[in-house]
This record gives structure tokens, C-alpha cells and sequence, in this order.
């Protein structure tokens, strides 16, 4: 991307979205458009359609998307497949129509079988069955990424897409019920220590292994890619390193300062017992992830702290 290029970043307000305008910044880049959703509903087609075509923005980053953790996508299945998507086709097919030089589309790790292989290799996408808790969500993207890849086979186009892992970090959703696990935990934790609860309940029993990658990282890498990487197979974007819930509650926990028990509540579900992915082709491309877990934590609980509006929500 040349460095006065017309950047387009859907869902900039977003914790993924405003990562990649960071580091867009950092990067030098001077040409970066953005639209709320009042100002443009990416929903509709007609008004996708004519900002794309009065724009005609030379690069979009598309990072906006309908998410939750297992609470919402269990509520909102509809909503989760219907909202994703429809902004998703719309953006996509705008973008292809109005000639953009190179698309990423973001999408989740939550694409790949419930029970694939571990580490998740890009080549297991639909080999088997889906995690039901967030199947309506990872249908969404599953087609995000597969018109990418067919736009590029039909018209070639150079659109690619990126899967990340479990994203944390500034302006992250720490909703009491509607986020996903590390935000949630962050919050648990320190309205806990605030109220000086001798307990906090916790779902499932802590087994399940995930992924964690901070999303400045993500955004590190979304810009590197888009300069070094053309290729209708998706890459995974993670840190190749994985912990249970029950060590993350308890890493949460002292990071916080919570002093009290962690009980488990085994009559909720756990999710998919296992997710990381194999980060083997970004490593190959030359690319890692720099932020530990600890620190990354430490960094999201003084967002957490300092954007009380967000904390509250």
C-alpha cells in the first residue's frame, strides 16, 4: 500500500477496527476514511453501494462484524448469521464493483471444526462438524471469506482474509454477559474486589485451552499482510501458545488483585474443549506476535479502568 493511499477500515470504532487505524498511523499512512454506523449502515446494500462509489477507496480493511461470546450467539443466532452476513456481502461486493486494488476480510477462528486436529491448520476449514455455540456466527464468515476466494478464482480479484484467535485489548466489549471470556473475566474480577466478594463463579469447569493474541498484534499483522501476502487460502492469526480457562481466571485474578475463591459452575457449558491454531504460514511470511499474556492482560485491565462509558456498558 503506498502511503497516501485511500484506506477504507469498516469498523473503526471497534476494538479490531481502531487497532488497524493505530497502526496504520504508526506506519505513516495519511489516507484513512472511516464511517460510523449512523453515518453508514452497512446493512443496507443502496448505501454501502453509494459510498463506495463516491469514495472509491483503493484499500478496505473489513474488520466490522455482529459479536459476542456463548451467551449472545446462543440468544441471537438469527441476528448473528443475518447481520454478518448481509454487511459482509454488501462490502465485499461494493468493493469488487468499484475496482479496489486489495480487500482483507477478518474473520474467527471459530470457522474450523469443533473437533479439528490440533493446532488448526488453514487447510481443516469444513472438514467436520461446527462448535454449535457459535455456528450461526462462524457460517457468517465462512462465506465472507469463501466470496473472497471466489471473486479472486472468477474475476481475479486479490482479496484475502485473516482468521484470528481469542482478540483482547483496548476498546474490547466488557459487557457483564455479552462479551467474550478475558473481558469478562476482567470485569468479574474487579467488581468482585471492589465489592470484596469471597467468591466468583465462573462457567464450566476450566478446561477448555484457548488462544490469546493482543489486538495490536492483530493489527501488526493485518498491514504486514496486506503488503506481503496475495493467496486465497486464509492465514491464521494467533500466538501459537494456548492456557486453560482455569489458569487464565487465575492469571486474571492476580492481575486484578482479587483475593477470593474461584468456584466452577459445571452445569454451563465449557464450549469447544480445545482452539489453537497452527501459525506456522505466518512465521513463514516472516511475522510474530510480540505481546505475552501477562502483559497484554495488564494493558486491558488499565482500559478497562480508564474507559469507564465502555466499562459500564
Amino acid at each position: 500500500m503506498e502511503k497516501d493511499a485511500k484506506i477504507y477500515v469498516a469498523g473503526h470504532r471497534g476494538m479490531v477496527g481502531s487497532a488497524i487505524i493505530r497502526e496504520l498511523k504508526r506506519q505513516g499512512y495519511t489516507n484513512i476514511i472511516t464511517r460510523t454506523h449512523k453515518e453508514l449502515d452497512l446493512c443496507r446494500q443502496d448505501a454501502v453501494e453509494e459510498f463506495f462509489s463516491s469514495e472509491k477507496p483503493e484499500y478496505v480493511f473489513l474488520g466490522a462484524a455482529k459479536v459476542g461470546g456463548i451467551v449472545a450467539n446462543n440468544e441471537a443466532l438469527a441476528d448473528f448469521m443475518y447481520d454478518n452476513m448481509i454487511l459482509e456481502m454488501n462490502v465485499i461486493h461494493s468493493a469488487w464493483e468499484n475496482g479496489c486494488k486489495k480487500l482483507e476480510f477478518l474473520g474467527s477462528s471459530c470457522i474450523y471444526p469443533r473437533m479439528a486436529k490440533q493446532p488448526m491448520k488453514e487447510s481443516c476449514l469444513l472438514t467436520s462438524e461446527l462448535e454449535e455455540t457459535n455456528e450461526a456466527y462462524a457460517l457468517a464468515k465462512i462465506s465472507g471469506l469463501k466470496y473472497c476466494e471466489y471473486l479472486n478464482r472468477q474475476y481475479g480479484t486479490d482479496y484475502i482474509s485473516v482468521m484470528p484467535t481469542n482478540l483482547y485489548g483496548p476498546n474490547d466489549n466488557y459487557h457483564p454477559v455479552h462479551s467474550h471470556v478475558l473481558p469478562s473475566l476482567i470485569r468479574r474480577f474487579h467488581e468482585a474486589k471492589e465489592q470484596n466478594l469471597p467468591f466468583v463463579t465462573c462457567w464450566g469447569d476450566g478446561s477448555p485451552l484457548r488462544e490469546f493474541l493482543y489486538v495490536d498484534d492483530l493489527a501488526n499483522l493485518c498491514v504486514f499482510l496486506m503488503n506481503n501476502y496475495s493467496g486465497n487460502e486464509t492465514v491464521n492469526a494467533g500466538s501459537g501458545k494456548e492456557i486453560t480457562i482455569k489458569e487464565l481466571a487465575g492469571l486474571v485474578a492476580e492481575i486484578v488483585g482479587y483475593k477470593g475463591e474461584i468456584k466452577w459452575d459445571t452445569s454451563k457449558p465449557n464450549g469447544t474443549p480445545r482452539k489453537l491454531l497452527d501459525v506456522s504460514k505466518s512465521k513463514a511470511l516472516g511475522w510474530s506476535y510480540k505481546t505475552e499474556l501477562s502483559e497484554g492482560i495488564q494493558l486491558s485491565y488499565e482500559d478497562f479502568l480508564n474507559n469507564p462509558v465502555r466499562a459500564e456498558r
